[in-house]
């Protein structure tokens, strides 16, 4: 049975995540407050920006760097400064 939660990001009802993703608060903010939907744009940006920036999830600046991104994306609507990607126009 999927949930459906209301989506920060989305801004609408929509499938919520089938379990925390994300460890922390922060997790459970993501878990409670954003959808499938807007998860999955943001893991394609996340990989688009680990790539770019030649990011090392073994270093506690680049993860803290990722996670200040990806809050102010899901949470802010503030999309990502990625070199060459220009975001489709609405």
């Amino acid at each position: 049975m999927s949930r459906t939660v209301y989506c920060e990001h989305l801004k609408k009802e929509a499938d919520g995540l089938d379990f925390q993703l994300y460890p922390g608060d922060i997790g459970k903010r993501i878990f409670d407050n954003i959808s499938k939907e807007a998860f999955g744009i943001w893991q394609k940006k996340q990989t688009m920006l680990i790539n770019e920036k030649k990011l090392n999830m073994m270093q506690a600046d680049d993860r803290k760097f990722l996670e200040e991104q990806m809050v102010a994306f899901l949470f802010e609507g503030k999309e990502p400064t990625i070199e060459g990607y220009v975001p489709p126009s609405k």
